[in-house]
């Protein structure tokens, strides 16, 4: 009986050091999302996510990738206009300076929502979880709104 309550003091033990590791992990970015969300398209077109991104550090922060479990997948891009035509293009990390600030605009950087779950609704909200180079992330809910970004 002794050996049992040892290793369950054990296991109690290690599920709590990776609660205490992850929260860390998760709160360890200085990144401040606001303004965020995102535009439901009918048919299941890829839809786009927009915020802005505030750079609390004193250090520059990369953001590497970003994650939606309403997204079959979700993309960093961004878009050009380039001889007055509009193009876009996957983009592999944003740099955001100390101190600095980012913003995902129509027409700009955006996230791009591939292959979006029905319940992505005008009205609701999306989980979002943005990921950066030096192991952090940061989450946030996006608002998702209508075509017309309403």
């Amino acid at each position: 009986m002794g050996l049992l309550n040892s290793n369950a003091i054990h296991v109690a033990g290690a599920a709590a050091l990776a609660l205490v590791v992850s929260v860390a992990v998760a709160e360890g970015s200085e990144a401040k999302i606001s303004d965020a969300w995102i535009r439901a398209l009918p048919s299941g077109l890829p839809a786009g996510g927009y915020f802005t991104l505030h750079n609390g550090g004193a250090k520059p922060l990369t953001l590497t990738g970003a994650s939606s479990a309403a997204c079959g997948m979700l993309m960093l891009h961004k878009s050009d206009n380039t001889g007055g035509m509009m193009h876009m293009e996957d983009v592999t990390k944003v740099d955001v300076p100390a101190g600095g600030t980012v913003k995902f605009a129509p027409g700009g950087y955006h996230l791009m929502c591939m292959d979006p779950a029905p319940s992505i609704k005008p009205g609701g909200k999306v989980n979002v979880t943005l990921s950066f180079s030096d192991g952090s992330s940061a989450g946030a809910a996006f608002a998702v709104r209508s075509a017309s970004g309403r």
